[in-house]
């Protein structure tokens, strides 16, 4: 004999109302969020001209392949850089601040010369190295004025050539709004030292 289920055992298909109503507003917030999001990609995505959803997409992908090819033409460019490098032996004279040439300057030196300056510039990265007259405070001028001209520095180091000279070298990196080249920052680091001496 066939044994049969009572049909109040039995799952039922149909909802309870309170459990579609639920249903239908998960779906109205999908939606809605989903209409949310492709408003935004239309905004950042430029030159659509049509709005509904498959050309959005399909601009979209257009647009992200687009900037794919930029990066990878931006990154072989990167590749193919060179290290730019400037290098400053010649000693240069100051003006004299007056028309006393028996004078010595503030640093007790006979005459007045700027230091052989040095710079190299690899990407953000950039090193200095400075061959001066030893001078009171003449590091923490310099350091101060690398800053000024918006590079971070990373890295430092002074040694004594001699009597009377320090070899400085700086790491630094260049902050975001470092928009210079190594030559002029040279020649900015080079008035600097009118400012020192």
């Amino acid at each position: 004999m066939i044994k049969t289920r009572p049909f109040s055992s039995m799952a039922t298909t149909t909802r309870s109302p309170s459990h579609a109503q639920d249903h239908i507003l998960a779906e109205r917030k999908r939606r809605e969020k989903l209409s949310q999001r492709f408003i935004a990609l239309s905004s950042i995505v430029p030159g659509l001209k049509k709005m509904d959803k498959a050309s959005v997409l399909g601009d979209a992908i257009k647009y992200v392949k687009h900037l794919q090819e930029k990066i990878k033409q931006l990154e072989e460019q990167t590749k193919k850089r060179t290290v730019e490098s400037v290098v400053l032996v010649k000693r240069y004279h100051l003006p004299a601040a007056d028309d006393d040439d028996d004078h010595s300057n503030s640093s007790g030196c006979s005459d007045s010369t700027l230091p052989e300056i040095e710079a190299r510039a690899s990407e953000r990265d950039v090193m200095i190295r400075i061959h001066c007259e030893k001078q009171p405070g003449v590091l923490a001028k310099v350091l101060s004025e690398v800053e000024s001209l918006r590079l971070s520095i990373v890295n430092s180091s002074v040694l004594p050539f001699g009597n009377s000279t320090l070899d400085i070298t700086i790491v630094a990196q260049m902050d975001g709004e470092f928009s210079m080249k190594v030559i002029e920052l040279v020649k900015n680091l080079r008035l600097a030292f009118l400012k020192f001496m």
